[in-house]
């Protein structure tokens, strides 16, 4: 390393070159690292006259790299690739005791809090943060472990693990759903009074969806409570307003402990998912591994306990 000193003026110099030679252009290498162009050339410059090589032709619009650049960019490259990963694990060590994961409120309230238990007592060491958002933060860059998102499993730049499929029935209170003594079809929900979720950034299936999937479209069903949170949709279902959208993963809790029913005949299977996320570039600490492996093993375990409950006696009816 102390030769390594004797050979660069600074080692900046290969921050800015690399930007260059991946970017292959000195001005946008600049805007990338905040900096003046001839701020970069300068360095650029010094850096050839410390190597004694020349690094990049230089054209009118772009810079390419020479056949001494090409290779100084291939080894710098997976350097500074090594580099970021090493300093990624080390601020998660410094971290180590905290898993951050990121999710919306309705699945903090309704999935994690009734398993939390689960958590403690499998790792009592582990303090787990949940972070609520209206919008899908990138992890990586604002040091989030985990995160929960609903789409098709496409997430370039993170491993995904798919812990439910998106399944949507019509939900109530026992007491509503027992009052709705016409609903003996799919078309007579109309006429109750529906719940709306109107979430300002997250783009979710509505009423008019769910409608359509069943066959039934261009009729009006905007009446009713709109609410811009999952969880607040589900606390009015919860104290009778009326029927909400039931996320199975969701509201699966609810409904074993008596707080909403269900027509879960009336299912559909939008061929989405609800996956738990983490990044391919950042390394993991050892505690966030856990969390996501308890995770992952909880989600597997809730399909063969809904088996067994729809093999049971239905002793409400």
């Amino acid at each position: 390393m102390a030769r390594l000193s004797h050979l660069l003026q600074s080692p900046r110099a290969l921050i800015i070159f690399e930007a260059a030679a991946r970017l292959r252009s000195f001005t946008r290498a600049g805007e990338e690292l905040h900096m003046q162009q001839p701020s970069v050339s300068a360095a650029i410059k010094g850096l050839e006259a410390g190597l004694g090589v020349q690094l990049f032709l230089r054209g009118h619009r772009q810079v390419d790299l020479t056949a001494a650049g090409a290779r100084l960019y291939s080894d710098v490259t997976k350097a500074l690739h090594d580099m970021e990963n090493s300093i990624s694990a080390v601020r998660q060590m410094g971290q180590q005791s905290h898993v951050t994961i990121s999710t919306s409120s309705a699945f903090s309230y309704y999935w994690m809090m009734p398993r939390l238990h689960l958590l403690r007592a499998r790792h009592p060491e582990i303090d787990l943060r949940m972070q609520n958002s209206d919008r899908e933060p990138e992890l990586a860059s604002e040091n989030l472990s985990l995160g929960i998102r609903l789409g098709d499993g496409n997430y370039p730049g993170y491993e995904t693990a798919k812990i439910a499929d998106e399944i949507i029935y019509p939900v109530a209170s026992p007491r509503v759903m027992a009052a709705a003594k016409n609903l003996r079809s799919i078309p007579t929900l109309m006429s109750e009074r529906l719940i709306h979720l109107e979430e300002p950034i997250r783009q979710r299936p509505n009423w008019s969806d769910w409608f359509a999937h069943h066959g039934i479209r261009d009729r009006d069903v905007s009446a009713g409570l709109r609410l811009n949170d999952y969880a607040l949709v589900l606390q009015a279902a919860v104290s009778g307003e009326g029927f909400a959208f039931g996320w199975e993963h969701i509201v699966r809790n609810l409904l074993d402990r008596g707080m909403l029913a269900a027509r879960r005949e009336w299912s559909w299977r939008t061929g989405q998912g609800i996956y738990l996320l983490w990044s391919s570039h950042a390394p993991l600490s050892d505690h966030a591994i856990a969390v996501r492996d308890w995770i992952i093993d909880v989600a597997r375990e809730a399909p063969e306990a809904e088996a067994a409950r729809a093999s049971a006696p239905d002793l409400t009816r």
